[in-house]
């Protein structure tokens, strides 16, 4: 399981994280808004389908071609674990060397945004006030990288689910009782 964890987790997690250092030069031009959301979303839903790709090799090599729900889904969670863990780090050396102004342009977005949908100034200086705190702990690695871990773990927990769902299979004959689930009846 392990290997299989690590290969496709690390293979999903370079796809990822190579999908967000292509995205990142045209951040400018894609913007905060549903753009944004839907190319990030997109590359990371692409990323994670290795979930289904690491499930069904383990059910296929080492399961001999049954995997139960609970182990698929272990395998996938851990998969998407991995692979978040690399689109983390891959954030990290992205955000701290190459992009410390980002928060800056993500708290002028949102204070826009909070203009053009009318809010008061009372609501737009609240609003200003809460991305300058959010800015100072993002300033901290461990909460930057648990905020980022965020993102993609979702979408690889569904997709880990899913996966499971559709690739998990018994041994026929397996009622999932206990010992005695193919003795015959009367006995």
């Amino acid at each position: 399981m392990k290997n299989t964890v690590l290969k496709y987790g690390l293979i999903s997690g370079a796809l990822i994280s190579l999908m967000m250092l292509l995205t990142i030069p045209f951040h400018d031009q894609i913007g905060f808004g549903i753009s944004g959301l839907v190319v990030g979303y997109t590359t990371m839903v692409l990323a994670f389908l290795l979930i289904y790709f690491g499930v069904r090799s383990y059910r296929d090599t080492v399961g001999g071609g049954t995997v139960r729900f609970g182990r698929a889904l272990a395998i996938g969670v851990l998969i998407a674990a991995v692979s978040s863990a690399c689109y983390v780090a891959t954030w990290e050396v992205m955000y701290f060397k190459f992009m410390p102004d980002f928060m800056d342009k993500y708290s002028a977005h949102e204070v826009a945004k909070a203009r053009s949908s009318g809010a008061s100034e009372e609501q737009i200086a609240s609003r200003k006030a809460e991305m300058e705190k959010l800015a100072v702990m993002y300033r901290n690695p461990l909460y930057n990288s648990a905020l980022t871990f965020m993102e993609p773990l979702p979408v690889g927990l569904l997709i880990a689910l899913i996966s499971a769902g559709v690739l998990s299979r018994r041994r026929k004959g397996d009622m999932g009782g206990g010992v005695m689930a193919d003795a015959p009846a009367g006995r």
